[in-house]
């Protein structure tokens, strides 16, 4: 896995301030989702023991939902600390059951986006949004590289 940075990152900003810094979430704890071509196709949970997100989602590059999937989201229970970091995971949360039944039913419409439903998930003000980063080292996403190839040889990309 290697050591700090090295070991991989996570990164991602908050939804409401993209200019923010960046914040590692490798080690978030909670549910993630993942998905082939929009479609779910697995869920599962991370943060028992060193099982944490990152390595879950690079476990499942190499087991047997390697190459089926294409994307994730997750669901973190850590908080983002005022330093940039997570919350310790024992800090010790009472949640009520309205917000607990809150929380499961909006990770589901997030997730699932089911066709009936108009609403969104109900988190709650205290829930915080995070966008992904794209790490540069990935190269060029698909999108681009369609993008340059069409440009290179004077093919309308929006005529295909």
């Amino acid at each position: 896995m290697g050591v700090g940075r090295s070991a991989g990152s996570l990164l991602g900003v908050p939804a409401k301030n993209v200019t923010a810094d960046v914040i590692d979430f490798r080690e978030q704890s909670g549910i993630y989702v993942l998905y082939s071509d929009y479609k779910v196709i697995y869920v599962g949970q991370c943060g028992l023991g060193k099982q944490k997100l990152f390595i879950r989602l690079k476990q499942h590059r190499t087991d047997d939902l390697a190459e089926r999937w294409d994307r994730f989201s997750w669901f973190g229970i850590r908080r983002v600390l005022g330093n940039g970091r997570l919350s310790k995971e024992k800090l010790a949360v009472h949640p009520s059951l309205t917000n607990v039944l809150n929380h499961i039913e909006g990770v589901l419409i997030h997730a699932v986006e089911p066709a009936m439903n108009s609403q969104k998930g109900r988190f709650g003000n205290r829930v915080k949004r995070y966008l992904q980063i794209r790490d540069g080292r990935l190269g060029p996403t698909t999108d681009k590289m369609l993008q340059l190839l069409c440009e290179e040889n004077e093919v309308d990309l929006k005529a295909l």
